[in-house]
């Protein structure tokens, strides 16, 4: 059985960048401590999933298309426009790439979608009939999660795969619920706000009554409790607007066949790929 491995190659730069202790230079002088975390994030991730396949997935500088259903997303993300660009991840974005692309790995920024968009394409065209992986903290991928495809958090150590089983015991909804819970509650990361008075255990509680979003939306006339009822009906519009930002599907071009991807890991070391792609 195949296993393809995507990697949110944006969230895992940012994630390694400001979370390295210190900032480290190689030998010219240059910071090198983002694309050293992120080599190091990598292969760890390439030993404990064993993928066939691999490609990592980049966000260009394009504006955000779902922005054009609700202005303030993502407004509250940090406009590195002004800081100085050795101070910021993207710095280190062409050292990312030449690892990458010394290690054998496809790899590609977004040019008409977000990262989102090309991940969920390759884990519903190809989540059929191989396992996938997807690495990454953006818990919209949540909703992927299958039998076959599991969502994982890489934090050293402590990494955490999250199945069905794990978004039934955390959230007490199933993976196919996800999009609507989080329509419901709403995301802080990503600047979306849900209906009030609606939290996890509330939303969890309507979802598991009412199965859907629209089925929560074409029955709130029969919540029992008079507040949560109030505000169903007054935010209908918003979240279904939620809903439709939030769910993911298939409709981009992906930028790689799966054939493309084959990887056959060598067991190289983190500092073999960046003495070999001349980082060092």
């Amino acid at each position: 059985m195949n296993r393809l491995l995507i990697v949110d190659g944006s969230n895992l730069l940012f994630q390694m960048f400001f979370g390295m202790p210190a900032r480290i230079v190689n030998k010219q002088g240059k910071s090198i401590q983002g694309t050293l975390g992120f080599v190091g994030a990598l292969l760890k991730i390439i030993r404990k999933t064993k993928p066939s396949h691999i490609v990592v997935l980049f966000d260009g500088e394009q504006d955000y298309y779902r922005s054009t259903l609700d202005s303030e997303y993502k407004a509250n993300r940090v406009d590195y426009s002004e800081t100085p660009k050795e101070e910021t991840p993207f710095s280190q974005l062409p050292d990312v790439y030449a690892a990458l692309d010394y290690l054998g790995i496809k790899h590609t920024e977004t040019i008409t979608c977000e990262t989102d968009d090309l991940i969920a394409g390759y884990a519903l065209d190809y989540g059929q009939d191989n396992d996938i992986v997807i690495s990454s903290f953006d818990s919209d991928f949540f909703q992927l999660i299958t039998e076959k495809v599991s969502v994982l958090r890489y934090r050293g150590d402590n990494t955490v795969i999250c199945t069905p089983e794990y978004i039934k015991d955390k959230f007490n909804v199933t993976p196919l619920q996800y999009a609507d819970f989080k329509s419901l509650i709403g995301d802080t990361s990503d600047n979306i706000k849900g209906a009030d008075k609606i939290g996890p255990k509330t939303a969890a509680l309507l979802l598991n009554e009412f199965g859907t979003l629209e089925n929560i939306l074409a029955n709130a006339d029969v919540i029992k409790k008079p507040s949560i009822k109030e505000s169903i009906i007054k935010n209908a519009e918003k979240l279904r607007t939620n809903y439709k930002i939030i769910k993911l599907d298939n409709s981009v071009p992906l930028p790689f066949a799966m054939s493309e991807l084959a990887y056959n890991f060598t067991g190289i070391t983190t500092n073999e790929v960046l003495k070999g792609a001349g980082l060092k």
